[in-house]
């Protein structure tokens, strides 16, 4: 980390044996100091980072995600969120192999992150498993949604994979009051199903088809027992064969 000096003016008594002591504890106090904010700044990291892809993981996503709900409620600033889906994983563990896989998501974390580039102050992340997400705040719903199309036609270019189901919710269309991160997850989620549902590639944006959106419909209505994302098949568009 460095080295401590100390020095007397000329003419002043020479330090002695104490002073050394001193000096000696004085250093260790200040390493061990450096030490531990070091081990907090590395504990912190790792509770915010995805391990095998190093984007954001969910509680980092949580986190920024209500600060900008709250931000968009104070004043009014656009928060756009992406969750993405990556297809094919399953079927490239199960043929090649759980490296192959995490080569797989690996390299389109890093497509994400490319992506989320492309917009200042986005966030990429992995929430787990197969899903990614990036989290904008302030920059225009349309250019949110130009980039997840982009990052739609560059995963589909991946050696690996079979592309990517992709969903958009943005405060700035027409998605109703967000007054929770909650709810806003919800929307992207729900555009998301709806992407894999109809093996769409391109995004599926929420509050783009009209007054009945069905992706608005879908995530604000209650959760059915066997989970709220089944109401897609069989009420709206089922999965091509």
């Amino acid at each position: 980390w460095g080295e401590l000096y100390v020095a007397r003016p000329a003419g002043a008594p020479v330090y002695g044996p104490q002073d050394a002591d001193f000096a000696t504890v004085l250093a260790s106090v200040v390493a061990a100091g450096i030490a531990q904010t070091e081990r907090l700044e590395e504990a912190r990291r790792l509770a915010y980072t995805d391990s095998l892809t190093g984007l954001a993981n969910r509680r980092a996503v949580d986190v920024r995600l209500e600060e900008a709900v709250e931000r968009h409620k104070e004043d009014g600033a656009v928060v756009s969120l992406v969750v993405c889906d990556l297809n094919g994983l399953k079927r490239v563990n199960d043929t090649r192999g759980h490296a192959a896989g995490d080569r797989l998501l690996e390299r389109f974390g890093s497509v994400l992150s490319l992506c989320g580039a492309m917009l200042p102050g986005t966030l990429a992340a992995r929430l787990g498993g197969d899903e990614f997400c990036l989290l904008a705040v302030g920059p225009p719903a349309d250019d949110v949604v130009r980039i997840a199309g982009e990052l739609c036609c560059r995963a589909a270019e991946l050696e690996l994979g079979e592309g990517v189901a992709c969903g958009v919710a943005s405060t700035g269309d027409a998605i109703g009051p967000v007054r929770s991160a909650r709810r806003l997850f919800r929307l992207a989620d729900a555009a998301q199903y709806r992407a894999k549902a109809v093996r769409a590639a391109k995004p599926v944006v929420a509050g783009r088809e009209g007054p009945d959106d069905p992706v608005v419909r879908l995530a604000d209505a209650p959760p059915p027992a066997e989970g709220e994302r089944r109401r897609f098949r069989g009420r709206h568009d089922r999965p091509r064969t």
